[in-house]
């Protein structure tokens, strides 16, 4: 067995064996996965080495230069951490910048990077961020630009997809790509729009939920390419990601999910699923890492969100938002009998607790049958409910 100043030898033996942009593509890709996995057994000595020699004080933050940073800087209220599992539908994954700036300042416009790299560093030296930020808007121009000549053809976004896996192999790096092009194209309207938002929404009852429709009503006449984006900026007000979802059933004449479907804020249903299933990952990695105080909070939060869909919308079970929903919590609640099936049967978990289920309606007992049985069940909410009139 090799001894551990052995291994280190020979980890430092493959390292400079990697070109040193390798080595640093190397270090992000790893801290991204560090991040969405949060366990990775035997990178402990590798990340170590890769930031004592890219960042002197060692530290595990991912640094961005000043000029991806302000590149970036109208994309910051709609970046989420985490792993790409799904679409994500209007949000970006903060992993994939480095990809994505990597391509861009080697690949896609070399020369006009640097020379925008060098007027920010300059602005930053002469202490003028104002100046900084017209730099990088003009760049962000150019960037668009070229953007949207490059990905307009088959080809030329496959050539693409396969530079930017040289420098990341997440797959959500294109797709981020492609959404990250309309919100550069339409920043100062999302900033606008972002500006008129109160602060925090503590209360998303009826009448602010009228005003901020008002909202997106006159956005979207104009900017309707990049509304997703829109909605994701008004879900970081609110107090509970579900209540997004308030927007298309108040636009919609009843609540059956066909007629909130056909709402111009029916995407906001998909979202939800969205941060559901950012739940299902955090959660997954909470129990992992026997962070049980953490997964009690998580599937509190994951229940909730069950029954609020449940009873905001008619007839969701054979909808595709109903069977994305079942599909999800029947993966939870495997994550969730797993955890309590390590304690003998005569030992309380505090995941097994109904008290997690803070909704004792129908739809909470529904809920709390999901995670012990689901698999005896099918066709959603409906069959649930005959199964209940028949106990």
């Amino acid at each position: 067995m090799p001894t551990t100043s052995t291994l280190a030898d020979r980890i430092q033996e493959f390292l400079q064996r990697l070109s040193p942009l390798t080595r640093s593509s190397l270090l992000a890709e790893l801290e991204r996965l560090e991040m969405c996995d949060g366990d990775m057994p035997g990178c402990a000595d590798l990340l170590t080495s890769l930031r004592s020699e890219f960042r002197k004080d060692g530290s595990p933050q991912t640094r961005i230069n000043y000029a991806s940073r302000y590149f970036f800087a109208p994309l910051e209220p709609l970046l989420v951490e985490g792993a790409p599992e799904h679409a994500n539908t209007g949000r970006i994954q903060r992993g994939s910048l480095a990809a994505i700036w990597e391509w861009i300042s080697r690949d896609l416009l070399p020369t006009m990077a640097r020379d925008y790299i060098k007027k920010v560093d300059e602005s930053i030296l002469a202490n003028n961020p104002h100046k900084a930020r017209q730099v990088a808007a003009a760049f962000q121009i150019k960037v668009v630009k070229y953007l949207e000549s490059t990905l307009r053809s088959p080809d030329s976004a496959n050539q693409t997809r396969a530079k930017l896996a040289a420098y990341t192999a997440s797959r959500a790096a294109y797709t981020d790509l492609t959404k990250m092009l309309p919100v550069l194209r339409e920043r100062d309207a999302l900033a606008k729009f972002d500006g008129a938002l109160p602060d925090k929404i503590d209360k998303f009852d009826n009448a602010r939920v009228v005003k901020t429709a008002a909202l997106l009503d006159a956005f979207r006449k104009k900017h309707p390419d990049v509304l997703p984006f829109a909605l994701a900026l008004v879900a970081k007000r609110l107090k509970t990601s579900w209540e997004l979802i308030r927007l298309a059933t108040k636009a919609a004449p009843s609540k059956n999910a066909a007629d909130i479907a056909a709402t111009p804020y029916a995407i906001v249903v998909s979202m939800v699923l969205d941060r559901l299933e950012d739940n299902r990952a955090a959660l997954r990695i909470a129990l992992r890492n026997e962070r049980v105080l953490v997964a009690k909070e998580l599937l509190t939060r994951i229940y909730d969100t069950e029954y609020a869909l449940q009873v905001r919308i008619d007839q969701l079970g054979p909808s595709e938002w109903g069977i994305r929903l079942d599909h999800l919590m029947n993966s939870i609640g495997t994550l969730v009998e797993a955890e309590v099936a390590r304690f003998p049967d005569n030992v309380g978990h505090i995941l097994g607790s109904r008290r997690l289920r803070r909704h004792e309606s129908l739809s909470g007992r529904l809920t709390h049958l999901a995670w012990k049985g689901r698999d005896v069940v099918t066709g959603g909410a409906a069959q649930f409910k005959k199964l209940i009139r028949q106990t």
